[in-house]
């Protein structure tokens, strides 16, 4: 199963099989700085949200949550059990809305958590607020028609 993730360092987009991934640390085919995926689920940031969302050739699925929220708390297990489920057909990242401001903005965040698709570099579908895994998946699956 693939993935891809964005380097911080350089904002290189990198392929990372995720079955061979598992307990290592994967690093960028650029410039071999050790890349943000834990589990399947990417980090992105400021910085690499662009390459990331522009670069992958399958859709991205960002959530864009805080430390600090409750329901995010809640959907993170669910986000993380789907991207193992479905990952490959989708990269699942992850954007901390209070260390990321930048794209909170760019994105008009207005409640957390939020979800947003991007196909290359352009938004596909958003959701607001937290989903039981069934809803999750039939929402992804939206996606995919």
């Amino acid at each position: 199963m693939e993935s891809f993730a964005a380097c911080e360092k350089c904002q290189a987009v990198n392929r990372v099989n995720l079955a061979t991934a598992q307990g290592r640390t994967p690093i960028c085919a650029k410039c071999k700085e050790k890349l943000p995926i834990h589990a399947g689920v990417v980090t992105v940031t400021d910085k690499t949200m662009a390459s990331l969302t522009s670069g992958s050739p399958i859709p991205v699925v960002v959530d864009f949550w805080a430390d600090w929220c409750g329901p995010c708390k809640a959907f993170a297990p669910i986000f993380a059990d789907v991207a193992r489920e479905l990952g490959g057909r989708f990269v699942f990242a992850k954007l901390d809305t209070d260390a990321n401001p930048h794209s909170s903005a760019r994105f008009n965040i207005r409640g957390i958590p939020s979800l947003i698709a991007f196909s290359k570099g352009k938004e596909l579908a958003r959701s607001s607020g937290a989903m039981p895994p069934q809803a999750f998946k039939s929402w992804l699956a939206g996606l995919a028609r």
